[in-house]
């Protein structure tokens, strides 16, 4: 044989491998397609029961799954609420709250539009559990803001009421220290009396006897005893004598002659000082007339002491 011939040969012989080789794949992948298709024909059957089963299941929950809907749509609007009373009392958390709010409304939504399979209502109703979960979380977290706002509130309003407590025990300290130094007051007031007032006439000798004969009286003298009191001051003090004539006219010996009393600004006629020592004293007080002749009538006489009213008396000159 010849080089020729051998090497056709050869060639042959390589050509008819290679068709083998192919051939040998294309079975293989016949075999792994017909494997895939039946592969494929079993998922498609198993997928056409699965539904087959899911609505199964759903035509057997449907009377479930309304009244599944049903209390969705209850805890929808309660949550909704529950979030709307959060917002008003704590808007720090507005953020994610309302973001939980537009999820409630697009599971609102969604269960109203009666669209959606068991499957999805057991999900959104695992949702709505969480979300329940977290409102809960923010309930308690406002609450508790809520608490110590009412709790310094309290404070505040202990501590207010604490104050006005105070104050008031302070005005009724101050009240009855008021009254107490009004009972002193009313109590170390001095009393005059044993009164013994009238016109005083001119003798020969000079000395003076009493008249009620206005054209003979020159002097006006008013005596009478200042009581004891243990509890008035004691002292230098200065008794005043006002005369008031029978037209109604306050006798001064000198136009300035005025002193405060509690009734404002008292015309007086005379005036005398007295060293006081709490004991009963005699005082006698005389108005000169300085040569005015007095009118007849009903005098008035009041004695004033320590800015007070102490004792009156009266007389007629004729």
């Amino acid at each position: 044989m010849s080089e020729i011939q051998q090497s056709q040969k050869k060639g042959n012989g390589g050509f008819v491998a290679v068709i083998l080789l192919l051939l040998i794949g294309l079975g293989a992948i016949a075999y792994f397609l017909s494997a895939s298709n039946k592969q494929l024909d079993l998922c498609k059957n198993d997928n056409r029961m699965l539904n087959a089963d899911m609505e199964g299941m759903n035509q057997m929950m449907s009377g479930y799954l309304g009244t599944m809907s049903n209390d969705m749509k209850t805890d929808f609007t309660s949550m909704l609420d529950t979030y709307d009373a959060l917002l008003e009392k704590d808007k720090t958390q507005a953020d994610s709250i309302n973001s939980h709010k537009e999820r409630i409304l697009e599971l609102q939504d969604q269960v109203k539009r009666g669209k959606m399979s068991a499957h999805q209502l057991f999900k959104a109703r695992k949702e709505i559990e969480t979300m329940k979960q977290i409102m809960r979380g923010y309930i308690v977290q406002i609450d508790s803001l809520n608490t110590l706002n009412l709790t310094l509130y309290n404070r505040v309003d202990s501590t207010t009421t604490a104050l006005k407590t105070t104050k008031g025990e302070r005005d009724q300290a101050r009240d009855e220290a008021l009254q107490s130094a009004e009972k002193v007051k009313k109590g170390s007031k001095l009393q005059a009396y044993s009164f013994s007032s009238g016109g005083l006439k001119m003798k020969l000798n000079n000395s003076m006897t009493p008249s009620d004969r206005a054209r003979n009286v020159v002097q006006i003298q008013s005596s009478f005893t200042i009581s004891e009191n243990p509890i008035a001051p004691s002292g230098k003090k200065t008794v005043y004598l006002q005369i008031v004539d029978p037209d109604g006219k306050i006798l001064q010996s000198s136009s300035g002659n005025f002193v405060a009393m509690e009734s404002g600004q008292v015309a007086f006629s005379d005036y005398k000082d007295i060293d006081y020592q709490n004991q009963r004293i005699d005082v006698a007080i005389y108005y000169k007339l300085g040569g005015i002749e007095a009118s007849k009538g009903n005098y008035k006489v009041n004695i004033f002491c320590q800015g007070q009213l102490i004792g009156k008396d009266s007389f007629t000159l004729k």
